[in-house]
């Protein structure tokens, strides 16, 4: 198991009267997880609670392969289990949420995701974003008909195309792996953070020296903001 200190930290936001974000820390298995209920469905929090609820219940001592494993099935379980909360409701309710993970062992990381909640990685005092939304406006940018730096502010910027208990039969999780290093930063974060801070201001706030944790950083440089979503963000530092 890779060496590692992390902090967690949530908030409803400046507008929103209800958190549909949750997160899930698990130092023992080298496990951390956001998940944000996908905005304009019903029980977003539900979805995001049960995501976290399922992956909270794996046994430690899981080899790095098994939770791998164990984590994808989860997946797919509350998935299934989503849409047939959605189906007994009748008509077109949908009961989802976005979802990223980020595992840790033996100086090596994967990172699992479906929709819009993101992973970055601070390595050197460079900023890079490890996952790559599942979202309309994604897709614009990727066929060019969009450019980057109108992405947030197109009126389509909250339509996700992919997430747990979406109306889809099976759901796949897109994977990063990679090498860690000593000194790298790993942020896990729900789009109320990464919609409302430029990639400039998490990188000095993530890169800050030890003091207040990272998350209690972000999270307050947002409210300043007036963020209008909820707001999670999950740092896990390695040694």
């Amino acid at each position: 198991m890779s060496t590692t200190r992390s902090w967690a930290m949530t908030d409803t936001g400046a507008v929103r009267k209800h958190n549909e974000d949750n997160m899930l820390s698990r130092p023992d298995l080298g496990l951390w997880v956001v998940a944000d209920g996908a905005g304009g469905h019903d029980s977003g929090e539900v979805a995001s609670g049960m995501i976290v609820d399922e992956l909270a219940r794996l046994p430690a001592h899981l080899t790095s392969s098994e939770l791998l494993s164990e984590v994808r099935l989860t997946i797919s379980s509350v998935h299934a289990a989503l849409r047939a909360q959605a189906a007994q409701r009748g008509g077109h309710s949908m009961i989802a949420s976005t979802f990223v993970a980020l595992i840790i062992r033996d100086r090596h990381f994967a990172c699992l995701w479906a929709g819009d909640s993101r992973a970055y990685l601070l390595r050197g005092g460079v900023l890079q974003q490890i996952s790559r939304d599942h979202s309309l406006v994604q897709e614009l940018v990727d066929s060019g008909n969009l450019a980057p730096e109108d992405a947030e502010r197109h009126p389509h910027a909250n339509v996700i195309t992919r997430a747990v208990g979406s109306d889809s039969d099976t759901l796949d999780l897109d994977k990063v792996i990679g090498q860690t290093e000593p000194g790298d930063r790993f942020l896990l974060c729900s789009d109320g953070l990464s919609k409302t801070l430029s990639e400039a201001e998490i990188t000095q706030l993530l890169g800050a020296p030890d003091g207040v944790p990272p998350p209690e950083l972000l999270i307050a440089a947002a409210l300043a903001h007036r963020v209008n979503d909820n707001v999670t963000a999950v740092v896990v530092e390695v040694f």
